[in-house]
């Protein structure tokens, strides 16, 4: 390798670094936590290995009936048995219980175990207990994947949750909804925000900048919070309304999906005002004075020329402001109503709240994934983000 590449490998190699610990290992562990299932076989190895071995049909052999009460005793007794309790808990409501009074009574079970667990509890003696148990020796699990998706397994296959029981599945698309929306309005927004910028004055047009971005120097949450006050019954809002006879009694602002739209739109106008600004700066004004010599009227021109070759700021600014509005947790959380959180909230609540990182990292794989194949699919059919070429 010449000394040329050394230094552009060298010179790149931090970069590449970053890239790794920052989002490759991240993306990675939350890929692998989406599908682990070593919490069965880490804790109760023995148990594991021999329904490995069950076919499934009747009832297991006595000594998995012997292994899991012996297991299960050591585990409590070592404090070890959290994780399982919790992994089979998730899948069926009920079995931590279950799994405890046999941990207790072990050292009242007299032989056989089989028998003395089962008078203990019927449910040892179902089958359809055990293939559950069996389907948690892992190492890999659809489980979490499937319950993002309303979806569960069972011994018959997939089973779906009804429309009245689906929990996820309308979570994802209030966030695509949410997440269009405010997209919408920040472009909408941004352009003729971004288009009086691109032709005032360099004077004006610094100070108009500043405006623009101001924001980025305080945080989202203290932004939010400001519309948390704002917005309140009593707040300024309500106050002037009410002051100039406009209501009667204040308006319910806060907690509402309006509040939602507003201040997010407040937060991600500047992601969409900027790329646009950059590309109008760069368009020539004799193309728009080309066509009018020709005889195109104003409206024409700004369609046939002007239009398409903004798109590109467009596209690259409802990108940014998609991608990151997708995301969004403290907003919603602070300023919208139990109806309005998106899949965000419930990551954090199964990371901090619950402590099931197998179902937050399933839900933050397929939203990963859905995001991606949303940006594939505009990459597809809206214009600008193939290219600004301009049709006269």
């Amino acid at each position: 390798m010449s000394r040329r590449n050394l230094l552009a490998a060298a010179l790149i190699a931090p970069l590449l670094l970053l890239v790794t610990l920052s989002f490759l290992v991240p993306l990675g562990a939350t890929l692998y936590r989406a599908v682990d299932d070593s919490e069965f076989s880490t804790t109760l190895p023995r148990t594991a290995a021999l329904l490995r071995a069950w076919d499934g049909k009747d009832l297991p052999p006595d000594e998995a009936f012997a292994a899991i009460v012996e297991e299960l005793r050591a585990a409590q007794q070592n404090q070890e048995a959290g994780a399982v309790l919790s992994r089979l808990n998730f899948e069926e409501t009920g079995l931590r219980s279950l799994l405890l009074q046999a941990a207790r009574a072990s050292a009242r079970l007299a032989p056989p175990v089989k028998d003395s667990l089962i008078a203990l509890n019927p449910r040892w003696g179902e089958p359809e207990l055990w293939r559950l148990f069996k389907r948690a020796t892992g190492p890999w699990t659809s489980l979490y994947l499937l319950r993002s998706l309303d979806m569960r397994p069972t011994d018959k296959g997939i089973v779906h949750a009804g429309s009245e029981d689906a929990v996820f599945l309308p979570l994802f698309w209030r966030t695509f909804e949410i997440s269009l929306i405010v997209t919408v309005i920040c472009a909408l927004l941004a352009y003729p925000v971004a288009y009086t910028l691109s032709i005032l004055p360099q004077g004006w047009a610094n100070a108009g900048m500043m405006l623009v971005l101001i924001p980025f120097w305080t945080s989202i949450l203290v932004r939010t919070t400001a519309w948390f006050i704002i917005l309140q019954r009593e707040g300024p809002i309500n106050a002037l309304l009410m002051a100039f006879d406009i209501v009667n009694q204040p308006l319910t602002m806060i907690f509402t999906r309006f509040a939602v739209y507003l201040a997010m739109v407040h937060v991600l106008l500047p992601f969409a005002i900027l790329p646009l600004y950059g590309v109008m700066k760069g368009i020539k004004p004799d193309y728009m004075r080309a066509a009018a010599s020709l005889g195109a009227p104003g409206w024409r021109r700004f369609l046939r020329i002007y239009l398409p070759l903004t798109m590109p700021g467009v596209a690259a600014g409802s990108l940014m402001v998609f991608m990151l509005s997708v995301g969004f947790y403290i907003t919603p959380a602070l300023v919208g109503g139990s109806g309005d959180q998106m899949v965000s909230y419930f990551i954090a609540f199964f990371t901090n709240t619950s402590v099931n990182w197998g179902m937050a990292a399933a839900l933050a794989t397929l939203l990963m994934v859905m995001t991606a194949l949303l940006v594939i699919v505009a990459r597809l059919i809206v214009p600008g983000f193939r290219s600004g070429n301009v049709k006269v």
